[in-house]
């Protein structure tokens, strides 16, 4: 059963309140939503045996080839970004970075400031810029969504969510006061029972019910219980709810084995299609119904956490050698032929929400635009 129509609300004590508003006590019947529009744009996968076997292949790398910073051009593709870039790096410098802490090691009053402030994101008016987006939050979905084409199985995977998850930290400070950095998710430690995983309580982001026969579920408890989305399935603007549908056998396969196998690569390109294609997509798909969808899978808040997982393991590849890794980038930014070769001046854009960089400003997580690590 689909679920449509506007935010849903209850009669309690008298009058209307919202599902976001109601006491956890209060009972709530449970809702299912067919997964078949979800699932109709999920993510490809990549067998874990095929990352293996790949793994222990010589990758075809040329180390002359590796294209540093004083080499970038100021084409027409990379003019404007990279002067956008220049500004908001000031300078270029980066003396006191942001520590993006793994949930386990954050301090319960800073779980606390993140998930109020993405709630704060979420009840901010949308910007009006983005047709069918009701609030703030919902204007970074509506982007994902409609540049879904140019920034999967492409080569800018990588740094393009990087880009991504920098502008979503921006809107948290400048809408809603968040001092913190953003926090990240070693899903290596609940590989294959992200049920039980610290993030999903009542507390921050809800309940992750399993798979049923009748589909995906409704999540009507934690911080955004009760949630009405607007932008998805796929390219549709159709109202549904928040819900998730866990298969366990999938998120198993988000393991620190599969994790090595893909940074194994001293190829850029074979890393970030091994990255894309496995564990970031085998959590995508785990998670399912609303995270299973690759356009409009922002949708879930859990989005941010699992992407700074994956750009932690992006990280953690480019430090062992970062004279050939830093500012590594090889493969394609089209599908279709005939096939656009990525370089660091390609443009990353928000669409207007931050200002368009290039690939190189984001290649450095220390590098004056970006300035954060990870605490290990």
């Amino acid at each position: 059963m689909r679920l449509s129509g506007g935010v849903i609300g209850f009669l309690y004590g008298g009058g209307a309140v919202s599902a976001l508003s109601l006491p956890n006590f209060f009972p709530r019947a449970v809702r299912h939503v067919d997964l078949a529009p979800f699932e109709e744009g999920s993510f490809t996968l990549l067998p874990p045996e095929q990352a293996a076997a790949d793994a222990q292949k010589e990758d075809q790398f040329d180390a002359s080839k590796v294209t540093q910073p004083s080499e970038v051009g100021t084409g027409s593709m990379g003019t404007e970004a990279m002067a956008a870039g220049e500004d908001a790096a000031a300078a270029g410098t980066c003396e006191t970075p942001a520590i993006r802490t793994e949930w386990r090691d954050l301090a319960d009053a800073d779980k606390k400031a993140f998930i109020d402030a993405v709630k704060c994101l979420i009840g901010k008016p949308a910007s009006g810029n983005f047709e069918n987006s009701h609030n703030r939050y919902e204007d970074l979905v509506w982007v994902h969504q409609q540049m879904t084409n140019e920034i999967h199985m492409v080569a800018q995977f990588l740094p393009y969510h990087r880009y991504y998850l920098s502008v979503f930290e921006a809107e948290l400070r400048d809408q809603c006061g968040f001092e913190g950095a953003l926090p990240w998710w070693d899903e290596t430690k609940d590989a294959g029972n992200f049920a039980k995983a610290p993030l999903f309580t009542d507390d921050y982001f809800g309940p992750l019910p399993a798979k049923t026969e009748d589909g995906g579920t409704c999540i009507e408890t934690g911080a955004f219980g009760g949630l009405t989305l607007h932008i998805g399935p796929g390219g549709a603007f159709t109202d549904h709810c928040l819900s998730r549908a866990l298969d366990e056998s999938l998120t198993a396969q988000s393991n620190s084995d599969f994790v090595s196998n893909c940074n194994s690569h001293s190829n850029y390109s074979e890393m970030e299609s091994c990255a894309e294609m496995g564990p970031h997509a085998y959590t995508h798909n785990g998670i399912g119904a609303v995270m299973a969808d690759v356009a409009s899978s922002p949708g879930d808040p859990i989005f941010f956490m699992h992407h700074a997982f994956v750009d932690h393991n992006w990280r953690i590849w480019q430090n062992p050698d970062p004279d050939n890794r830093l500012y590594q980038i090889n493969g394609y930014s089209t599908k279709t032929d005939p096939k656009q070769s990525l370089t660091l001046d390609y443009v990353l854009t928000s669409k207007g929400i931050r200002p368009d960089v290039t690939v190189q400003e984001v290649m450095n997580t220390l590098g004056g635009y970006l300035c954060y690590r990870y605490n290990y």
